[in-house]
Protein backbone atom coordinates (compact mmCIF):
# COMPACT_ATOMS: atom_id res chain seq x y z
CA UNK A 1 0.00 0.00 0.00
CA UNK A 2 1.59 3.55 -1.12
CA UNK A 3 0.66 6.64 1.02
CA UNK A 4 1.94 9.82 0.79
CA UNK A 5 0.94 11.52 3.80
CA UNK A 6 3.37 14.14 5.58
CA UNK A 7 3.98 13.67 9.26
CA UNK A 8 5.87 15.94 12.00
CA UNK A 9 7.99 13.39 13.97
CA UNK A 10 6.54 13.31 17.43
CA UNK A 11 10.17 12.56 19.32
CA UNK A 12 13.73 11.77 17.41
CA UNK A 13 14.13 8.43 15.64
CA UNK A 14 16.64 6.61 14.59
CA UNK A 15 16.59 5.73 10.67
CA UNK A 16 18.64 3.78 8.13
CA UNK A 17 19.33 5.64 4.52
CA UNK A 18 18.26 4.13 1.49
CA UNK A 19 20.21 2.83 -0.98
CA UNK A 20 23.55 2.94 1.35
CA UNK A 21 22.04 1.31 4.51
CA UNK A 22 23.45 3.86 7.09
CA UNK A 23 22.27 4.78 10.47
CA UNK A 24 21.29 8.17 11.42
CA UNK A 25 18.80 10.27 12.85
CA UNK A 26 15.71 12.38 12.15
CA UNK A 27 14.99 14.77 15.58
CA UNK A 28 11.81 15.95 16.71
CA UNK A 29 9.49 18.05 14.76
CA UNK A 30 11.36 17.29 11.43
CA UNK A 31 8.62 16.65 8.33
CA UNK A 32 8.40 13.37 6.56
CA UNK A 33 6.36 12.23 3.42
CA UNK A 34 5.51 8.43 3.63
CA UNK A 35 6.69 7.11 0.25
CA UNK A 36 5.59 3.51 1.26
CA UNK A 37 4.29 1.56 4.59
CA UNK A 38 5.18 -2.13 3.81
CA UNK A 39 5.71 -4.79 6.15
CA UNK A 40 6.57 -3.50 9.58
CA UNK A 41 8.37 -0.38 8.38
CA UNK A 42 8.09 2.57 6.65
CA UNK A 43 9.79 4.40 3.78
CA UNK A 44 9.66 7.84 4.13
CA UNK A 45 11.54 10.98 2.12
CA UNK A 46 12.71 13.76 4.50
CA UNK A 47 12.15 17.43 4.20
CA UNK A 48 15.61 18.04 2.70
CA UNK A 49 14.86 14.65 -0.09
CA UNK A 50 16.42 12.25 1.45
CA UNK A 51 15.03 8.77 1.51
CA UNK A 52 14.96 7.02 5.08
CA UNK A 53 12.96 3.64 6.68
CA UNK A 54 11.89 3.97 9.77
CA UNK A 55 11.75 1.02 11.99
CA UNK A 56 8.00 -0.42 12.45
CA UNK A 57 8.90 -0.28 16.38
CA UNK A 58 9.36 3.58 15.86
CA UNK A 59 5.90 3.87 14.55
CA UNK A 60 5.02 5.93 17.07
CA UNK A 61 6.93 8.65 15.69
CA UNK A 62 4.74 9.16 13.41
CA UNK A 63 1.88 9.07 14.97
CA UNK A 64 1.06 5.26 13.91
CA UNK A 65 1.13 1.85 15.54
CA UNK A 66 2.84 -0.84 14.64
CA UNK A 67 1.68 -3.64 12.30
CA UNK A 68 0.89 -7.08 13.97
CA UNK A 69 1.26 -10.46 12.12
CA UNK A 70 -1.98 -12.23 12.55
CA UNK A 71 -1.07 -15.31 10.39
CA UNK A 72 0.98 -17.07 12.90
CA UNK A 73 0.58 -20.53 14.46
CA UNK A 74 1.19 -21.22 17.69
CA UNK A 75 2.84 -24.85 17.01
CA UNK A 76 6.22 -25.44 17.73
CA UNK A 77 6.65 -28.49 15.33
CA UNK A 78 9.04 -27.95 12.36
CA UNK A 79 6.42 -27.83 10.05
CA UNK A 80 4.40 -25.11 11.69
CA UNK A 81 7.71 -23.42 12.08
CA UNK A 82 8.86 -22.57 8.34
CA UNK A 83 4.74 -22.07 7.41
CA UNK A 84 5.51 -19.20 10.18
CA UNK A 85 8.70 -18.32 8.60
CA UNK A 86 7.67 -17.73 5.56
CA UNK A 87 4.63 -15.95 6.79
CA UNK A 88 7.49 -13.57 8.77
CA UNK A 89 9.48 -13.05 5.20
CA UNK A 90 6.74 -11.96 3.36
CA UNK A 91 6.39 -9.51 5.71
CA UNK A 92 9.72 -7.94 4.82
CA UNK A 93 10.18 -5.39 1.86
CA UNK A 94 13.16 -3.65 0.37
CA UNK A 95 12.58 -0.56 1.00
CA UNK A 96 12.62 0.51 -2.24
CA UNK A 97 10.74 -1.98 -4.19
CA UNK A 98 7.20 -2.35 -3.21
CA UNK A 99 7.07 -5.73 -3.25
CA UNK A 100 8.15 -8.53 -0.28
CA UNK A 101 11.32 -10.72 -0.72
CA UNK A 102 9.43 -13.98 -0.98
CA UNK A 103 7.84 -12.56 -4.30
CA UNK A 104 11.22 -10.83 -5.40
CA UNK A 105 11.89 -13.89 -5.88
CA UNK A 106 15.00 -13.33 -2.73
CA UNK A 107 14.75 -16.62 -0.52
CA UNK A 108 16.02 -19.52 -1.95
CA UNK A 109 15.57 -21.68 1.11
CA UNK A 110 13.77 -22.60 4.64
CA UNK A 111 15.30 -25.35 6.46
CA UNK A 112 14.16 -26.18 9.91
CA UNK A 113 15.81 -28.52 11.95
CA UNK A 114 14.15 -29.99 15.16
CA UNK A 115 16.93 -29.51 18.22
CA UNK A 116 15.34 -30.56 21.20
CA UNK A 117 11.56 -30.50 22.11
CA UNK A 118 9.77 -27.85 20.81
CA UNK A 119 12.95 -26.08 19.91
CA UNK A 120 14.37 -25.80 15.97
CA UNK A 121 17.17 -24.38 14.29
CA UNK A 122 16.50 -22.49 10.93
CA UNK A 123 18.56 -21.62 8.17
CA UNK A 124 17.57 -19.62 5.36
CA UNK A 125 19.28 -18.77 2.25
CA UNK A 126 18.23 -16.07 0.03
CA UNK A 127 20.15 -13.37 -2.07
CA UNK A 128 19.99 -9.68 -2.66
CA UNK A 129 18.88 -7.76 -6.06
CA UNK A 130 22.35 -6.70 -6.40
CA UNK A 131 25.55 -7.93 -4.84
CA UNK A 132 26.57 -4.48 -3.43
CA UNK A 133 23.30 -3.81 -1.96
CA UNK A 134 23.69 -1.14 0.42
CA UNK A 135 20.94 -2.20 2.38
CA UNK A 136 21.74 -6.27 2.86
CA UNK A 137 22.38 -6.16 6.19
CA UNK A 138 19.40 -4.53 6.85
CA UNK A 139 16.98 -6.85 5.08
CA UNK A 140 19.26 -9.81 6.39
CA UNK A 141 18.87 -8.65 9.96
CA UNK A 142 14.80 -7.93 9.41
CA UNK A 143 14.28 -11.58 8.42
CA UNK A 144 16.53 -12.62 11.55
CA UNK A 145 14.76 -10.78 13.90
CA UNK A 146 11.64 -11.62 12.97
CA UNK A 147 12.26 -15.51 12.75
CA UNK A 148 14.08 -15.66 15.80
CA UNK A 149 11.08 -14.24 17.79
CA UNK A 150 8.64 -16.97 16.86
CA UNK A 151 7.62 -19.54 18.92
CA UNK A 152 9.38 -22.72 18.55
CA UNK A 153 12.90 -21.26 17.11
CA UNK A 154 16.31 -21.69 19.15
CA UNK A 155 18.83 -20.16 16.51
CA UNK A 156 18.76 -18.85 13.81
CA UNK A 157 21.25 -18.43 10.68
CA UNK A 158 20.50 -15.77 7.63
CA UNK A 159 22.87 -17.20 4.60
CA UNK A 160 22.93 -14.12 1.77
CA UNK A 161 24.53 -15.99 -1.39
CA UNK A 162 25.05 -14.22 -4.52
CA UNK A 163 24.97 -17.50 -6.76
CA UNK A 164 22.85 -18.11 -8.49
CA UNK A 165 22.37 -14.21 -9.07
CA UNK A 166 19.02 -13.00 -8.46
CA UNK A 167 16.95 -11.94 -11.86
CA UNK A 168 13.96 -10.80 -12.46
CA UNK A 169 12.52 -13.82 -13.98
CA UNK A 170 12.90 -15.19 -9.64
CA UNK A 171 9.78 -12.98 -9.49
CA UNK A 172 6.52 -14.62 -8.72
CA UNK A 173 3.64 -13.12 -11.16
CA UNK A 174 2.19 -11.23 -8.30
CA UNK A 175 5.21 -9.36 -8.18
CA UNK A 176 5.50 -8.90 -11.63
CA UNK A 177 2.18 -7.77 -12.01
CA UNK A 178 2.47 -4.75 -9.12
CA UNK A 179 6.18 -3.80 -10.38
CA UNK A 180 4.23 -3.52 -14.17
CA UNK A 181 6.34 -6.01 -15.91
CA UNK A 182 3.87 -8.68 -16.85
Amino acid sequence: MTEREAFVLTRDVDVITIPDGVPSTLKKGETVVIHQSLGNNYTVVTEYGHMVRIDGKDADALGKEAHELHTLVSDTSPEAVEKNCWEVMKTVYDPEIPVNIVDLGLVYSCKVTPVGEHLNDVHIRMTLTAPGCGMGPVIQGDVERGIRALPGVDHVTVEIVLDPPWSREMMSEVAQLQLGLY
